[in-house]
């Protein structure tokens, strides 16, 4: 069953501190390298260790999927070469007051759902970055859509109190089949303690066995 329970700097929020896609994955420097490579070896990815507008907080400040990445605008020159130069992926800087773009954004492969208050230029933006059609909704009648779901190629964990008219939403643009959730022992903002990708999934420490069990079926990572 590939999917593990881990901790970033001591804290069970690892979805605030790092990102991954079916290709890449990016995690802070400061992040000891043995815990960089369990990651590299359990979701099959090679590891970017990189901070993001010098912060370590990078599943905040950024979004993702296999064909790019969209970066706050705090990015600097050698981040923004980081990442560039252990992928072909297309990256951007975004140039708006906007910064958390890994709260703003959720994104898989086949599509993307961003912040309805984002305008529609940026959105555009986003999606010629990470090369999918990208839609304005909410999660749970919340805008932050980034930070309230985890979704990868076969799957996609949300908040509880996700609405019908909502779901429809994220298995039409997303394209795959969604479930609802908790990480952490009851924290409703999934992506904030859940890493996932087509090869499987990492939750934070403090997620109960029921909740990894409803991980394992929304992500698809259960053998």
């Amino acid at each position: 069953m590939p999917l593990f329970l881990f901790d970033v700097f001591g804290n069970a929020s690892i979805g605030v501190y790092s990102l991954v896609n079916d290709r890449i994955a990016i995690i802070p420097p400061q992040v000891p390298e043995s815990k960089r490579q369990k990651v590299e070896e359990w979701l099959k990815v090679k590891v970017v260790a990189t901070t993001v507008g010098k912060s370590v907080i990078t599943g905040a400040l950024a979004c993702s999927n296999s064909n790019g990445v969209v970066l706050s605008p705090f990015a600097t020159e050698d981040e923004v070469e980081a990442i560039k130069s252990a992928s072909d992926l297309n990256v951007t800087v975004m140039d708006t007051k906007k910064t958390a773009y890994g709260n703003l954004v959720l994104a898989n492969d086949k599509g993307a759902v961003a912040d309805p208050r984002l305008d529609r230029g940026v959105v555009n933006k986003i999606g010629d970055t990470l090369g999918v059609e990208v839609v304005s909704s909410e999660i749970a009648g919340l805008p932050y859509v980034g930070s309230l779901a985890t979704a990868t190629n076969k799957g996609v964990l949300a908040h509880p109190m996700l609405k019908g008219e909502e779901r429809k939403v994220l298995e039409d643009v997303l394209k795959v089949p969604v479930d609802v959730g908790t990480i952490n022992c009851g924290i409703p903002y999934v992506a904030t303690g859940l890493l996932g990708n087509s090869y499987g999934a990492v939750t934070g420490l403090l997620t109960t066995g029921p909740e990894m069990f409803i991980i394992g079926q929304a992500l698809d990572v259960v053998k």
